[in-house]
């Protein structure tokens, strides 16, 4: 099985905010796989269907950002599974300007609760992860006092639609990576995702 967590927070307060961005990314591939909806499975939202001959499940943690790698400790024990291959995480990264994404094999946390929770429970920093620019604009840059502040705060409405455009540039380098492998998914998408909306 392949699994595609989406990094997030749950309650309504939150579905807009750049930290849920890689739910959104989720939603969307929902979408156009055409899964049949979402369903509680323990401390997440899961949606489970069949992609390209792949079993695919998508998961949203419904732990909080801090806690997000919680969600994995039943797919380790599944024989044959093994998150350097089958496990892609979607999150947001203030590194990354919006409008620009990457794609990476493997790294450390960069300071991401999330990227650090699920790294403590896999005990290794091989997982392949869709990295989204979420990063302010020089603009806004001094309009947020702290970090925390700034990704738990709503897009702007131009940040939001540059989102949204790339929606289907997301579930394309997805889509490679379900079917040829992370490697084959960053050299292939990569590039794009350094371009994708120039500044």
């Amino acid at each position: 099985m392949k699994v595609i967590l989406g990094l997030g927070n749950p309650g309504r307060q939150d579905e807009a905010t750049r930290h849920n961005v890689g739910w959104w990314v989720l939603d969307h591939l929902a979408d156009v796989w055409h899964f049949n909806g979402w369903k509680r499975d323990g401390e997440a939202m899961v949606s489970t269907a069949t992609v390209g001959g792949s079993k695919v499940r998508l998961i949203k943690p419904l732990t909080f950002m801090n806690l997000s790698g919680d969600v994995m400790k039943t797919y380790l024990r599944r024989p044959f599974w093994a998150a350097q291959k089958d496990l892609l995480v979607i999150v947001d990264d203030v590194a990354i300007p919006v409008g620009r994404y990457r794609l990476r094999a493997r790294g450390s946390a960069g300071g991401h609760n999330g990227l650090r929770s699920i790294e403590a429970a896999l005990g290794s920093q091989e997982y392949a992860r869709l990295r989204i620019g979420v990063g302010p604009s020089d603009e806004r840059k001094n309009v947020y006092k702290n970090l925390a502040d700034f990704v738990l705060a709503p897009f702007a409405r131009d940040e939001r639609e540059d989102i949204l455009t790339l929606l289907p540039k997301f579930g394309s380098a997805v889509e490679t990576w379900l079917k040829e492998g992370i490697e084959r998914a960053m050299n292939a998408h990569n590039r794009d995702g350094d371009a994708a909306l120039p500044p």
